[in-house]
């Protein structure tokens, strides 16, 4: 059977051999060995395994955590089908641009330098780069919410601190891929068991699954407002730099051109995206179970103190669920799980964020330059704006800067999923590995969609976001 690489290089010409001498990440790439395609299932799931666990993490950053909470503490389980369909689409996407990798042998920045004019590069570049430095702007409150519940550092400093990751992400790029997908693991994992014993361990919490199911079964807006808080869940469910990332992390795998590697690559591929973003449908999904349980019907809880908290609207449901959840919940240990699995959730994603923004330069405009020069430059970039507003306005000002970064977010992603579906939907790109009906439908369905409600929902997250502009 004709080789594939080889018919790609004689449709898309010599360009691509360039751009494939150009990699990115890499110091990753293919530096993690696959088995022969006719190995056992479990031998070649355990080689093909982690890549998408890296991309998952940006399903559940700390951005996602305001809207879930803000989600099951004013409609209880009413919106738990949203987070279901936007993990849903989510899965579309990330399957879709992992495909992309694995065939072309390019990620998604790589494939629009090649194959858009030479004049969208700089725009491209330039929007992606906007786009991780808001998300890295949540990634950074999150951290620092953290550490400041935890151990009473002033939000300011806290903030500052979380400049330190560099160190962090530096030492792990030196060990390799499977040690970062190692390390992203276990703060999966610790937020996953820090739910699991809020919900099911801690003696105040009891779901009702038969409801939680009607609710998941059972789509509508049934209550005002509902529409708004949902448009925030899937705005903030699909991230654009996850698309860049996961078509290049899957070549961190020494992957083969013949027919059935490229398959068998297709194939685990798939199966990896699905089970890891299904494991961060559960995370997002507990958020709002747990908030729907402790919160919804409340209007305010007096804790330790005599401090009144009210539940509103306008609340910072982070910090609210912080103060809140151990005299809830019986349990003085229900705030301190909450906060450590915040923790987790900000660091995880700060790694991943670190690695697309590498992807996107070195894709679009072929820079290459030191990992901790790359972190401190967007770490920088992500702190300046959050030492300002929270140095002029205060703490309460965090739930604004997390909403405008979604923002921000909202407006990069189009420009994201409409080139990799534009590619992947092409046989002279990807040939016989083209998108079949499926995917065609499930991945433009999706696309149009998130960008419809993204456009729908904008006019009050720029109302949102001019206020944390002026402060008014």
């Amino acid at each position: 059977m004709a080789n594939i690489s080889n018919q790609r290089r004689a449709e898309v010409g010599s360009k691509d051999e360039a751009s494939t001498n150009h990699r990115s990440l890499e110091g990753m790439h293919g530096t993690v060995a696959v088995p022969h395609h006719a190995a056992g299932f479990w031998r070649q799931w355990r080689a093909f395994v982690g890549p998408a666990l890296l991309v998952s993490v940006g399903y559940m950053d700390p951005g996602n955590w305001g809207t879930d909470l803000q989600g099951g503490a004013q409609y209880k389980y009413g919106l738990l089908w949203v987070v279901g369909l936007a993990s849903l689409m989510a899965i579309f996407m990330q399957v879709i641009s992992a495909r992309l990798g694995v065939v072309t042998g390019k990620d998604l920045a790589q494939c629009c330098r090649d194959w858009y004019p030479r004049w969208t590069r700089w725009p491209n570049w330039l929007l992606c780069e906007v786009a991780i430095g808001a998300c890295d702007l949540a990634e950074v409150l999150g951290s620092a919410v953290a550490l400041n519940l935890l151990f009473h550092i002033p939000l300011l400093w806290a903030v500052i601190i979380t400049g330190l990751d560099v160190l962090l992400l530096l030492g792990l790029q030196r060990f390799g891929m499977r040690t970062i997908e190692a390390v992203v693991l276990v703060l999966v994992a610790t937020i996953g068991v820090c739910y699991f014993i809020e919900i099911f361990v801690l003696p105040q919490t009891q779901p009702s699954f038969l409801e939680m199911g009607r609710a998941l079964l059972t789509p509508g807006f049934r209550q005002v407002g509902m529409i708004y808080v949902a448009i925030g869940i899937i705005g903030a469910t699909v991230m654009p730099h996850n698309l860049y990332l996961h078509s290049a992390l899957v070549q961190s795998r020494q992957l083969q051109k013949d027919e059935p590697s490229v398959r068998r690559a297709v194939q685990f591929n798939t199966i990896d995206s699905t089970v890891a973003l299904i494991i961060a449908f559960f995370v997002n999904a507990a958020i709002l179970v747990l908030a729907a349980m402790v919160f919804y019907g409340k209007e305010s809880i007096t804790v330790a103190g005599g401090q009144v908290v009210r539940f509103t609207g306008e609340s910072d449901w982070i910090r609210v669920a912080y103060l809140t959840l151990a005299p809830l919940l019986g349990a003085a240990g229900a705030s301190t799980l909450f906060a450590v699995a915040l923790l987790a959730s900000g660091q995880s994603s700060t790694i991943t964020g670190t690695l697309a923004g590498q992807v996107v330069m070195e894709g679009f405009m072929h820079w290459r330059i030191q990992p901790w020069v790359r972190r401190l430059i967007t770490r920088t970039l992500a702190i300046l704006p959050a030492v300002f507003v929270i140095g002029i306005r205060g703490d309460s000002s965090v739930t604004d800067l997390l909403t405008l970064s979604q923002v921000v977010l909202a407006l990069q992603l189009p420009f994201a999923m409409f080139p990799l579906l534009h590619f992947t939907s092409s046989r002279v790109r990807m040939g016989t590995w083209k998108n079949g009906w499926f995917l065609l439908t499930a991945g433009w369905g999706s696309a149009v969609l998130i960008t419809v409600l993204d456009l729908y929902g904008l006019p009050d997250s720029l109302k949102a976001a001019w206020h944390v502009i002026v402060g008014g």
